[in-house]
């Protein structure tokens, strides 16, 4: 679409691109399976948290019955509910997706509210693909747009919601000027998140809004439908740079280029659990050896509340500290994903209180396009040091197909027995090759229940987002 076209505000710039529907390459397609097939990961981890729980019981008391699923339960509820309820399960224990461009989590808002709008009228495979590939590329231009210097918080609820506004404006068939004023209206009522950039309660359950934009993407498109206006001028302002929202539209696809987590926690712990893993790995200390742990970091994961003795699962999510020493005491497979039994391990505690931050100056420099990570660790009087530049599932490092369903297989090695965990992965592949009917069947099901599977305990695979990016 290139620069700006006279007489159009940017958020018609973004409708107009969005109504234009243009096959998609198998590389774009490859990358929505992927994200879809996470995402599910995701969510059945976080399915029986207590948060999970109770965004679904609310979205039930709120919105009301319907024709969208609540996945993997029985339940169906309006459109909305149903996204905001299966956002919360995808988003609760930090596993879901990202982008280095937006600083945030595209995919727990944009993928539960396209299968809500699924379930409410039938769309085919490749009008889904492309509304899923679509509210990724809005949502992170948006967020890509913005200085991030001049935030006081990163929180993806900012701006996830204009994505998910697009995906089903996309969906339902919008004219321009009403998925234009959809973008609006969401973009404007965007969660205000404002204590996010200074409260030291990071142990909640609102976290970033993910699942109240997600609604609200939903409610703004209803909105639009009956004529309903928002400020159509809203991103053409100094905060948003118009380059990064309108320049090179439908050349590329953000959804290319995602990251996927290989644990539980914010992604800014990622460099140094993989740091300290290597660490382990090549120079054999034990535990009970080591001094100090020094970590060398980048400003914005200093304003974590890095608590050393988090008091919920959401607080250590955001706990550097406690984060390393759970993977160097328990493994990797601690934190996917990471459980309540975990916030009481004395031997982690004890670790944890060796950690040590430090910002660096290059680090700092290369955010948000790196999150990179330095640790060094004293143990029997000497200094040895690992440097992780891009922790495993950037871009740069990728992870491969083969490697998400090892992910998926240890994610929910807990909670769903064998034939599920076949059925799923069956699901997905059909997803890979362009056919989303056998997931969303079983999306509308009840889990078995069962023990933890053999064999899923086996390790992590091999290498290795307040905003918890």
């Amino acid at each position: 679409m290139g620069c700006m076209k006279r007489g159009m505000y940017i958020a018609e710039q973004l409708a107009e691109f969005a109504l234009t529907a243009r096959p998609l390459s198998p590389v774009v397609r490859e990358a929505c399976a992927r994200a879809v097939f996470d995402l599910m990961t995701a969510t059945i981890a976080g399915l029986n948290t207590t948060g999970a729980v109770g965004a679904r019981t609310a979205a039930r008391n709120s919105w009301g019955p319907g024709s969208s699923a609540c996945w993997f339960t029985s339940l169906k509820l309006t459109p909305p509910g149903a996204a905001f309820a299966n956002s919360a399960a995808a988003s609760m224990l930090d596993l879901d997706d990202g982008h280095r461009a937006a600083a945030g989590h595209p995919g727990a808002a944009v993928i539960p509210a396209v299968f809500a709008e699924a379930d409410r009228c039938a769309y085919d495979d490749e009008r889904l693909f492309h509304a899923i590939a679509l509210g990724y590329e809005i949502g992170i231009r948006v967020s890509a747009a913005r200085d991030f210097k001049s935030l006081s918080t990163m929180a993806t609820g900012l701006w996830c919601g204009q994505g998910v506004a697009a995906s089903i404006g996309f969906l339902r068939g919008l004219t321009s000027p009403r998925l234009a004023h959809a973008i609006s209206i969401c973009g404007t009522v965007a969660p205000v998140l404002a204590p996010v950039g200074y409260t030291r309660f990071m142990g909640n359950s609102v976290k970033e809004a993910i699942p109240f934009a997600t609604a609200s993407g939903i409610n703004a498109v209803d909105l639009s439908q009956t004529d309903y206006t928002g400020p159509l001028d809203f991103l053409d302002h100094s905060d948003f740079d118009r380059a990064v929202l309108v320049d090179g539209l439908g050349v590329s696809w953000a959804i290319e280029s995602v990251y996927f987590k290989e644990y539980s926690c914010c992604r800014w712990a990622h460099a140094p659990i993989d740091a300290m893993l290597a660490l382990q790995k090549r120079s054999g200390f034990s535990i009970d050896e080591i001094e100090a742990i020094d970590v060398d970091t980048f400003g914005r994961s200093l304003t974590l509340n890095n608590e050393v003795a988090p008091r919920s699962l959401e607080s250590a999510q955001y706990s550097l500290p406690f984060c390393i020493a759970l993977a160097a005491v328990r493994g990797p497979e601690a934190l996917l994903p990471m459980l309540d039994d975990t916030l009481a391990d004395a031997r982690v505690l004890a670790l944890a209180r060796r950690v040590r931050l430090h910002l660096d100056a290059p680090f700092d420099a290369m955010f948000s396009a790196s999150v990179p990570g330095r640790v060094t660790v004293t143990a029997r009087g000497q200094r040895v040091s690992e440097t992780v530049l891009a922790p495993r599932g950037e871009p740069t490092n990728p992870m491969s197909w083969q490697h998400l369903e090892r992910k998926f297989l240890i994610a929910t090695g807990r909670t769903i027995d064998q034939s599920t965990a076949e059925e799923i992965l069956s699901a997905a592949r059909a997803v890979r090759s362009g056919d989303f009917r056998p997931l969303a069947a079983i999306l509308r099901q009840p889990l078995r229940q069962a023990s933890r599977r053999a064999g899923a305990s086996a390790p992590a695979a091999v290498g290795r987002g307040v905003g918890r990016d």
